[in-house]
């Protein structure tokens, strides 16, 4: 059902937070994959994925054009962007799975923006959970994750 793509910048320690995270979803069966899209030239980011069982893209360029590049490498009918470091709330699986089939059902264009259980680089208390917003935006700010149609 989903791709999560994760712009990596060659560490290891925001990226494994992350995955981590991501294990619940993979095992319910909403995780398609897991793209990690390196701009680094360090071949850690490649070992991490090997070990994760993620897909890896090295990628030289911006940000965006690295998140533009995983997308489209991805298989799956729905993209979910996040940045290296993101923890997603427990409920993150259910909320998608409505979001998405909410939007299957009213036949429009929607993407979801949702604030991380732990923001990247912010203080791990904050707990803001999976709030989705139905409705088109411009692209997630850094305290934001991104669920969108392909």
């Amino acid at each position: 059902m989903l791709s999560v793509i994760i712009p990596t910048d060659g560490v290891e320690r925001t990226a494994v937070a992350t995955l981590a995270a991501l294990v619940p979803g993979a095992a319910a069966g909403v995780i398609r994959e897991v793209l990690l899209v390196d701009r680094s030239n360090s071949d850690v980011m490649e070992r991490v994925a090997d070990v994760a069982g993620c897909r890896f893209l090295r990628f030289e360029g911006t940000r965006a054009a690295a998140l533009a590049a995983g997308a489209r490498q991805a298989r799956s009918p729905w993209l979910m962007f996040l940045h290296p470091g993101a923890v997603l709330d427990a409920g993150w699986i259910e909320e998608s799975t409505q979001f998405i089939q909410m939007v299957a059902a009213s036949g429009k264009d929607r993407a979801g923006i949702f604030r991380y259980a732990r923001a990247p680089y912010t203080d791990p208390g904050l707990r803001d959970g999976l709030k989705f917003v139905a409705r088109m935006i411009t692209g997630p700010s850094t305290e934001q994750g991104l669920l969108i149609a392909r």
